[in-house]
């Protein structure tokens, strides 16, 4: 797990999402966030709920040295943000595995940042899963196995 995490209140995101109009019957979907840091976990589900971001990328060492496996396509995800508040509620669609420096400039597109351009997210996702890969005391290279998640949103939250 991450340095420092957001608040993960099953009870209170559950109150949240029923006051927003999405009920949740039975178990509550794994609580997700963007991001290694409040900023970026607010500014990243804002574009989620916005409709903007489709798609995110993980670190396969990270997940795996986590105990984690990589979702799959109709698994479920509550997003929030560092307070621990529900932001959006989204399904995988697609869900594949591809060495860094392959992944293409659709997928960052779809990811939504930095006005989708692939130079940005190369940049952006070396500087975060090179932070990944000290935590995991690994070392990042251009061969990395990264996690393409592509998603659709079931549910925005409003603020």
């Amino acid at each position: 797990m991450a340095e420092s995490e957001p608040i993960q209140d099953a009870e209170e995101v559950r109150r949240r999402l029923r006051a927003s109009g999405f009920h949740v019957g039975g178990a509550l979907p794994p609580l997700s966030w963007f991001g290694d840091a409040p900023g970026m976990a607010r500014e990243l589900g804002e574009l989620v709920r916005e409709g903007r971001k489709t798609a995110t990328a993980g670190l396969l060492w990270k997940w795996r040295h986590d105990g984690r496996e990589p979702p799959r396509p109709r698994d479920r995800q509550v997003v929030i943000d560092w307070a621990g508040h529900p932001l959006a509620v989204i399904e995988m669609t697609e869900v594949r595995l591809a060495p860094f420096e392959e992944v293409d400039a659709a997928f960052a597109r779809d990811e939504g940042e930095g006005g989708g351009s692939l130079d940005h997210w190369r940049r952006v996702h070396w500087d975060f899963f090179a932070r990944e890969c000290r935590r995991i005391e690994r070392e990042p290279d251009r061969r990395m196995p990264v996690i393409c998640m592509r998603f659709r949103l079931l549910h925005a939250v409003a603020e």
